[in-house]
C-alpha cells in the first residue's frame, strides 16, 4: 500500500484520490484494464 501511495506522489496525484478511485474500481476491472489502475497510468474518472 505504502509503494502506490508514494508512486502516486512522484507522479503529483492525491494519493487519497486515486486510492479511492482505483480501489472503488478494482472489484469490477477486467484483467486487460489493470495497467490503468497504476499510479503512471491512472486518470481521474
Amino acid at each position: 500500500m505504502l509503494s502506490f501511495i508514494e508512486s502516486a506522489k512522484l507522479h503529483g496525484l492525491n494519493p487519497y484520490a486515486y486510492l479511492r478511485d482505483a480501489l472503488t474500481h478494482l472489484p469490477q476491472a477486467r484483467a486487460r484494464d489493470l495497467d490503468s489502475l497504476l499510479p503512471n497510468l491512472w486518470q481521474p474518472r
